[in-house]
């Protein structure tokens, strides 16, 4: 396998940024697990590999690297020894006869990426992200999601005009809203979570048919973003 060049190692450490990854239409997989997913599912997306692994020379193009190379193009204080540079995921129909979860400005990478891990386990196809919402393609949203972000949609939307646009009843996750368990959130339907600080924006809670809540029994003030949406995704498969 060639070895990377210094340019390349440079180039490499910019899709670190988002300006970057939208320029080249690319990003950074890490890790085993993560890159052995890609390689089963999209193949045909990935541009590169870089590995420590004669076993990796299968790929058209694949590059070496030893673990100071690693350290330098690592997102992550412990370095994987596998990366993959994969072309960003062209988008699926939207699943409009199940649940489309609406993400509003949701800007923690860990949430998102729990978010999505826990969508998937739901099977839930769609997720609809607000323009405010964090990068699906950070390092550590891929690495939260465990692989989820490669197996569903997640489309960036102006949310008021999607949920215009498809006519589909609208939950949302609010203070003031009913009883999630004595709620049936029946699909087709848009599930929406708000920002972690600042819930849904205005003008999306106005579009919101039926405002839902998860019933406090103890003395916390709040719930983690992420986990609301798993609670809440917990009771639509019960109820499916």
């Amino acid at each position: 396998m060639e070895t990377l060049s210094k340019n390349k190692i440079k180039w490499i450490r910019s899709l670190a940024l988002k300006k970057n990854r939208e320029k080249e239409s690319l990003f950074i997989v890490e890790g085993e697990k993560m890159v052995e997913e890609i390689i089963q599912l999209y193949s045909d997306r990935i541009d590169f590999i870089i590995s420590n692994d004669e076993l990796f020379n299968k790929f058209e193009t694949a590059f070496f690297a030893d673990d100071r190379v690693f350290k330098q193009i690592s997102s992550f204080k412990t370095p994987s020894k596998l990366i993959a540079i994969v072309k960003t995921i062209e988008n699926k129909p939207v699943d409009s006869k199940g649940l489309v979860l609406m993400l509003d400005g949701i800007q923690d990478p860990g949430n998102m990426g729990t978010i999505l891990r826990s969508a998937d386990w739901f099977d839930v196809k769609s997720i609809i992200c607000s323009k405010t919402c964090v990068d699906i393609y950070n390092p550590k949203v891929i690495q939260a999601s465990m692989g989820a972000i490669f197996r569903m949609d997640v489309r960036y939307e102006v949310l008021t005009d999607f949920i215009v646009e498809r006519k589909l009843p609208v939950y949302g996750a609010l203070l003031e809203g009913e009883n999630v368990y004595t709620t049936k959130i029946l699909p087709p339907a848009i599930l929406v979570l708000g920002n972690e600080g600042n819930g849904i924006s205005d003008e999306v809670q106005q579009l919101i048919d039926y405002p839902i809540h998860i019933p406090r029994f103890g003395k916390s003030e709040s719930l983690n973003v992420a986990v609301a949406a798993g609670i809440l995704l917990s009771e639509f498969g019960r109820i499916r």
